[in-house]
């Protein structure tokens, strides 16, 4: 980018000729593109010689109409390793040397290309990709300066694209005597002298921008990603500054990974600051003695850090969860489509240091899999990702869950809504401290965005920050109207929510509305609650203490035969780019089960047509879990499983089996009908039929003789429990029964899903 004197600077022009030589020799032998035609390579290399690889790189540049040409830098240790490893620590140096090389290296296979219309030659710059050592954002230092550096981080601002001046052209206010390529070192920057013997002006220059050189320029504000930062630390953030194609290539919210120079600039806001200061004190004191200091300017003493872009590593990779797959995995993706029992396999892969909780698991999953955007042909947005909110009582691993997923899927940001207000939660306009323009900085919603944001406390956030984000969880976008900025920005992104009941402690006999210092609107907007109830039961509170210690003594808590969080990551990211379509019978299914939500709510302050719509979405993620690119009806029975679970668990105190009154909390009839589906499952597996009804009730009443004492608590369980296998039968259709001359077999309905 600056002009380079060969003359005077050995070690440059030693660099620059080694760089050439690089450019035309070096043969393509160890990066991503020999992977990529490994049979091409193999079958070519002995019948002919294989073209130099930077060759077919300065073609594709020159196709492709840009300036900049990517080098790898392994590619620089097999040629040179001690030139590379200059290169390394002196690259703020040798940079110009580089980039000059690459306009000889044009020169030579494409002159018409490395000059403009008018025979002035082009600017040509140098792109250094897989730099080996990773730094993270607090370890950038004065140390570093000069060096080439990679640093990993997350994008919280960028500015928009201006033109920077790199090479002045002035002309002489005084004599008018033109001077050309005057190097711009991070600050405006006139000749220091006239060049015209008898002139010497010092102090009078007009910028010609004809004779000038501008390049792109965006500034980009990255912050140490949460997980580095020190426990009780502010983070560290550094200013990014992106030239020539590097421009608008990320956004707010970005996981950044960035090779590039650590370099010290003038800090011009410390300057702006005491300009107003220093020129009343001026005005005051005309006429008085010397100056001293300040005159030459102690604000310009004021410097701070910067890093300059060489190349941004894998970007587009984190938007789109890593389109590119090696094909190994797309074998391994291929072979976990195939697996017997997936769904429960892959929700028991969930999260396995949290203990239990399968329904929440479950509902989790889907919605890291997401529903399908559509766009109307009026151009209206429909959202495909799923809203959860996990209600309970202290100590439930709410936040755990919370914590789990914004550290398992990219673009997931984790934030307590007692301490977020509106404007931290969504988008703000802050100024800029250099330019003084107005700019937006991101929100935590924006920052998640094709991710997840998981806010925990949320029933404890203000009502108006609440309503902030109801433009967010439905339309997902976040309009602004401020300080002369109108916009809608995108916050496509799913809210994990977690909160407490009022009180602490959740209160069965009130309603979650009730139970919930939340407003309708944000309930409504929630495609599924899952509500946690801490209630003492022997077996689970012994298997959880048990669970705990496991975990405390470092003892594995992985099941054996499932997938690991790898495998698992990789298959969300694969499956989401299919776009299941609903078939016609489960489209009339969906509408029957939203009629039955409709009839089962009395109120209807909760089942409204979101309800039909979460159903929809859950159906697709779960076609998308299996690989499918038809909803099928086994898919929405199971969506309406789970929005059914929630909005009965919150408005339902028991579940009724009998004319005559007898209830059963809902949660004791979910465990002992999961236990009666898994008992003829396996009998089923076996090879029969059924089980007779009396053989039925006697093995329930097995499982549960720990709860029976005496003979009259014998015969109310037989009581209650024939009762329940009636509404499995004849109310919610999970079991069919064949009534036979002297008895009747039970089964598990055909059409009757649950996941495995």
């Amino acid at each position: 980018m600056f002009k380079v004197d060969d003359e005077l600077d050995k070690p440059g022009r030693h660099a620059k000729k080694v760089f050439l030589c690089f450019l035309e020799t070096y043969l393509a032998g160890s990066d991503e593109d020999r992977g990529a035609s490994v049979l091409a390579t193999s079958s070519s290399q002995e019948s002919e010689p294989k073209a130099p690889y930077y060759r077919e790189r300065l073609a594709r540049m020159r196709q492709d109409g840009e300036t900049t040409l990517s080098v790898q830098y392994d590619h620089m240790l097999e040629h040179d390793e001690l030139w590379a490893s200059s290169i390394g620590t002196d690259y703020y140096h040798l940079e110009p040397f580089l980039c000059e090389g690459v306009f000889l290296f044009c020169s030579k296979h494409y002159p018409e290309y490395a000059t403009h219309a008018g025979g002035e030659k082009k600017l040509f710059h140098v792109s250094v990709h897989g730099f080996p050592v990773t730094h993270r954002v607090r370890e950038l230092t004065t140390k570093k300066i000069g060096h080439l550096v990679r640093v990993k981080g997350m994008v919280t601002r960028t500015s928009e694209v201006r033109p920077e001046l790199v090479q002045g052209g002035f002309t002489c206010g005084v004599c008018g005597l033109s001077v050309r390529g005057v190097e711009q070192q991070f600050k405006y920057t006139e000749p220091s002298i006239c060049q015209n013997a008898k002139c010497q002006n010092k102090n009078s220059w007009v910028l010609v921008p004809g004779t000038s050189v501008f390049v792109d320029w965006q500034k980009i504000r990255m912050q140490e990603s949460i997980d580095e930062i020190p426990s009780g630390a502010m983070p560290r953030t550094v200013d990014v500054i992106a030239r020539h194609e590097q421009v608008e290539k990320i956004k707010p919210g970005d996981r950044l990974d960035v090779t590039g120079c650590l370099v010290v600039v003038p800090d011009v806001a410390a300057m702006i600051r005491g300009l107003s200061g220093r020129l009343e004190n001026q005005n005051s004191a005309r006429g008085d003695g010397v100056a001293g200091i300040a005159n030459v300017g102690v604000r310009e003493l004021a410097y701070r850090l910067a890093f300059v872009v060489s190349s941004f590593e894998g970007l587009g990779e984190e938007r789109t969860g890593g389109v590119e797959f090696t094909e190994r995995e797309l074998e391994g993706i291929q072979q976990m489509a195939e697996t017997p029992q997936l769904y429960r396999k892959l929700v028991g892969s969930f999260a396995p240091g949290i203990f239990g909780h399968r329904e929440i698991k479950e509902g989790l999953l889907l919605m890291m899999f997401g529903g399908v955007h559509k766009t109307t042909a009026e151009g209206i947005e429909l959202r495909g990702d799923i809203n959860a909110c996990i209600v309970g009582d202290p100590g439930t691993a709410k936040s755990q869950f919370l914590k789990y997923v914004s550290s398992f899927f990219p673009r997931s940001v984790y934030t307590s809504g007692k301490v977020s207000s509106a404007a931290g939660l969504t988008a703000c306009v802050t100024k800029d401290e250099e330019t003084g323009d107005y700019t937006i900085e991101a929100g935590a919603l924006m920052l998640a965005d094709n991710g997840i944001c998981a806010i925990d406390e949320f029933d404890k956030m203000d009502i108006a920050d609440q309503v902030a984000i109801h433009e967010a969880m439905e339309q997902q976008t976040i309009s602004i109207s401020k300080a002369g900025i109108q916009t809608t920005l995108n916050a496509r992104v799913s809210i994990l929510a977690a909160a407490n009941p009022i009180g602490g402690r959740y209160n069965k006999q009130r309603t979650i509305r009730q139970n919930l210092s939340m407003s309708s609107p944000i309930m409504s907007r929630f495609d599924l609650f899952f509500v946690v109830i801490d209630e003492q039961n022997d077996r689970a509170d012994w298997e959880i203490a048990q669970h705990i210690l496991d975990m405390h003594a470092g003892e594995s808590t992985e099941t054996v035969g499932f997938f690991t969080a790898e495998e698992v990551k990789k298959y969300i990211f694969y499956t989401r780019r299919i776009r299941p379509q609903l078939s016609p019978q489960s489209g009339r299914l969906l509408v029957e089960y939203y009629t039955l939500l409709r009839q089962n709510d009395a109120g209807s302050y909760k089942t409204t047509v979101r309800q039909l719509e979460s159903m929809i979405r859950l159906s697709e993620a779960l076609a998308r879990l299996h690989c499918d690119n038809v909803v099928q009806e086994q898919y929405v029975r199971e969506a309406y499983r789970l929005v059914s679970s929630t909005l009965v668990r919150v408005e339902a105190d028991g579940v009724l089996l009998g004319a005559d009154g007898v209830e059963m909390e809902h949660e004791r009839f979910r465990q002992i009908r999961e236990m009666i589906v898994c008992y003829l499952r396996r009998v089923e597996e076996g090879g029969l039929s059924g089980v007779e009804r009396e053989d039925l009730l006697a093995w329930c009443l097995e499982q549960l003789e720990d709860e029976i004492e005496t003979e009259e608590q014998l015969a109310e369980q037989r009581g209650v429990l024939a009762l329940l296998i009636d509404r499995l039968v004849h109310v919610e259709g999970v079991l069919v029964e064949l009534v036979l001359e002297d008895s009747s077999v039970v089964s598990v309905h055909p059409n009757h899903w649950t996941g495995d």
